[in-house]
């Protein structure tokens, strides 16, 4: 147990670092663009320019908005957005990340539910057409863009079949076709890691063993053999998780999701610092969040691994 608590304290500690190292580069590089959030194609007076950048301090030195940013993001203030008139960046990543959280949460259990499977039995029939199947399935989902997909998708089923709406969002009815359209790539992602590690482990002596016990391929195969097959996956949820939550960029835009990637998106092309630091952030938080929960599952999972 102290092991377990002293490697999570490190490991809290380092996500913090990787907090500040990515705040402090994503400020810095925000300034070193040229121009500034309120540039636009229209020649605004100077006069207003001036009040503007008066009004959120960006006619202060650097190093002071630097740390007035710092103290703001430890009282989980991320300050407010330059381009949407009297909302702050909390109030904007609040009423979006439900919206992507919807469609990734919708998105990982498609993958989930379809990759596991789907590796366990292209494992399970080694080079028969089984596996040919699946692996091909795989190799598409892996290639072929999102935006491909998204696409046809929508051709197919609210074009000409009408059976779905795109182009606005309705709540969880207009969020089948962009979660299935997330989930295909972590779907063949995961269907490739589950299929190598169950073949690498139905070759390890402990699954002879069993066999020879006379244990049933059933009992072997899913209580003996996925769960270390799964350590890969586990391996994978971290990072997967959190892209997946925060929602596509490109998924978003096709289908009108009103997501935390159509924000981030329009926040860079219209230069709005906040918005893009404070999503950065967030995303950025998710991200060593995940990564440090399924470390310390797959400690749970593999004895092998030790906490230290």
């Amino acid at each position: 147990m102290v092991h377990i608590s002293r490697y999570i304290f490190r490991r809290v500690i380092s996500c913090l670092l990787t907090l500040f190292i990515v705040i402090t580069l994503t400020f810095f590089m925000m300034r070193a663009i040229p121009g500034g959030p309120f540039t636009d194609e229209k020649a605004i007076p100077s006069f207003v320019l001036e009040k503007m950048n008066d009004r959120y301090g960006l006619n202060d030195p650097l190093h002071v908005q630097y740390f007035r940013y710092l103290l703001n993001v430890l009282r989980l203030d991320l300050g407010p957005s330059y381009r949407y008139e009297g909302m702050t960046v909390n109030e904007l990543i609040a009423s979006s990340f439900p919206v992507s959280f919807t469609v990734g949460g919708a998105a990982l259990v498609l993958a989930l539910f379809a990759g596991i499977p789907a590796g366990i039995i292209s494992a399970l029939n080694r080079g028969r057409w089984q596996d040919k199947i699946m692996m091909i399935l795989a190799t598409l989902g892996v290639t072929v863009p999102g935006f491909v997909i998204a696409a046809l998708l929508v051709y197919v089923f609210a074009w000409r079949l009408g059976w779905v709406t795109v182009g606005f969002w309705e709540g969880s009815s207009t969020a089948i076709l962009p979660a299935i359209t997330l989930a295909l790539y972590p779907a063949a992602f995961i269907s490739r890691l589950v299929r190598s590690g169950m073949l690498e482990v139905l070759g390890q002596d402990y699954i002879r063993t069993a066999y020879a016990k006379g244990l049933r391929d059933v009992s072997v195969i899913y209580i003996h053999a996925l769960k270390n097959a799964l350590i890969p996956v586990i391996t994978y949820l971290g990072p997967l998780t959190a892209g997946i939550l925060t929602g596509s960029f490109v998924v978003e835009q096709v289908f009108g999701v009103p997501g935390l990637g159509t924000f981030f998106v329009t926040s860079i092309t219209n230069r709005d610092y906040t918005t893009i630091m404070g999503v950065t952030i967030f995303y950025s938080a998710l991200l060593v969040s995940f990564n440090l929960i399924a470390d310390i599952c797959l400690a749970f999972v593999d004895p092998r691994i030790k906490l230290r």
